[in-house]
């Protein structure tokens, strides 16, 4: 319960025909798997299913889905040869559109015929250009097969894989939904759950909170290959996943279109989440983001008091009972407003209504990064965004420096520093007092927001 009262802390034939129908109509209402699809995926997985515009089914080879992972160079290689690896910025994405054996043993993914000219190793996570992440990723091996090498498969399945690690920078809710989730999103949702995930640097606790989501995007049970040790042979595989920066899909630039809010209607489904939009609340519910470390509110009773006057049911929660997606996504489904200090509980905005309202709240040197990882893409996910700007007399560095400190009155200096002179100043070092005067302003305008017309 809460501090206050009102306040909440998160803690014959005719049978046959019945049974048919009563089937396939509770998967439909319930889920995004039709049970035909399972059974005739069983009978032939190489080839998988897709809606068309009128509302009736065709079949696409599962070639056909690998085939759009890739574009340009990279998709003509992969037609001459049936192997081809995409680099970016961010990551690589290799693709083998003919039968491969992966021994899980070694961590090798064997390419059959040696005309396909395979890379010698790759790392399967979206962030390729951070070493700290890569450093926390094992790597996969890919290796050109033939008859003297090959290892003989103790598993065939009829369905590709999808390799990918839940290593890198997991344990950080940012991190986990911007290079992993809404990677695997789009990179597997175009395949309607025809697929095999193989998790490298695989982490129970990490499969766990986002089972949800794996079995929203792939039929079967995840392969964690160091407990496996086995060969398993697949029709065709995906190495590493698709990426788009900070929470922002470009629905241009990849396989079936979608965009970010393709992407929280997944989550509706996934999470079985029953409110669209915000308009449909009827008493306006506010979560404020407690932070327990850096960034902390130091007068966060008086924040909230402040809300609960303004007529909000306000429901306060720590960063430790967000672990739970379960419970939490639909609490969060269930809000008007999301209040917080910049730092990766925001990441929950992808979980918010639509037309509900984010408030961000922006420490001193904090600016660049507010707007570009949270406030931005706020917009592109159907999200209205406001941001509290704080003062330096807001902030805890202003007693511990003084207000001639280039923390407080030469932000820049400490960024020409590097980044770990900046993070350790405005990310670790940094708490906050806010004006609860002037942060009221700010709240009334989010009850302006949520009354207007929903957002479309």
């Amino acid at each position: 319960m809460g501090k206050e009262s009102g306040r909440l802390v998160l803690g014959a034939t005719s049978v046959p025909c019945v049974i048919v129908v009563t089937f396939l109509c509770a998967a439909f209402f319930v889920s995004d798997i039709d049970p035909f699809e399972t059974w005739k995926q069983r009978s032939s997985n190489w080839r998988s299913v897709s809606a068309t515009a009128n509302g009736l089914k065709q079949e696409e080879p599962i070639e056909f889905l690998l085939r759009r992972l890739v574009r340009g160079e990279d998709r003509i290689k992969l037609e001459a040869t049936g192997f081809s690896c995409h680099s970016d910025h961010h990551t690589e994405l290799c693709v083998a559109k003919k039968p491969v054996r992966i021994d899980n043993n070694a961590l090798s993914v064997y390419i059959p015929g040696s005309q396909a000219k395979v890379k010698g190793m790759i790392k399967p996570y979206a962030r390729r250009e951070d070493q700290t992440a890569m450093e926390r990723v094992t790597t996969v091996h890919i290796l050109p097969g033939n008859s003297t090498n090959l290892p003989p498969c103790n598993f065939t399945h009829d369905v590709p894989a999808v390799i990918f690690s839940s290593g890198g920078f997991t344990g950080n809710l940012f991190h986990e939904i911007n290079e992993i989730t809404i990677p695997l999103f789009l990179t597997c949702r175009h395949f309607r759950s025809n697929l095999q995930f193989v998790i490298t640097d695989y982490k129970p606790w990490w499969v766990s909170k986002y089972n949800r989501i794996l079995s929203h995007l792939s039929r079967y049970q995840p392969i964690n290959p160091a407990a496996d040790g086995s060969v398993h042979c697949f029709p065709g595989a995906v190495i590493g996943l698709v990426y788009h920066e900070n929470l922002v899909i470009n629905s241009t630039e990849i396989p079936g279109g979608y965009s970010m809010f393709d992407f929280k209607h997944f989550l509706r489904q996934s999470y079985n989440l029953k409110i669209k939009n915000a308009s449909e609340i009827e008493k306006p519910v506010l979560i404020l983001i407690s932070r327990r470390k850096s960034r902390r509110f130091l007068n966060e009773n008086e924040m909230v008091t402040m809300m609960e006057q303004l007529g909000f049911r306000v429901i306060v929660t720590a960063p430790y009972r967000m672990s739970n997606l379960n419970r939490f996504a639909s609490v969060l489904n269930s809000c008007s407003v999301m209040v917080g200090a910049h730092g990766a509980g925001l990441t929950n905005e992808v979980f918010l209504p639509d037309g509900a309202v984010m408030v961000q709240v922006v420490p001193l040197g904090l600016e660049w990064a507010s707007a570009n990882y949270y406030g931005d893409p706020a917009s592109k996910m159907g999200v209205k965004y406001l941001e509290y700007k704080i003062e330096p007399e807001e902030s805890s560095l202003l007693d511990k420096y003084g207000r001639d400190h280039p923390a407080i009155a030469d932000p820049k200096s400490i960024f020409s520093q590097g980044y770990s002179a900046a993070r350790a100043m405005y990310v670790d070092g940094q708490n906050l007092k806010i004006n609860v005067t002037r942060f009221r302003k700010i709240i009334v305008e989010a009850i302006k927001l949520i009354r207007q017309s929903p957002l479309k």
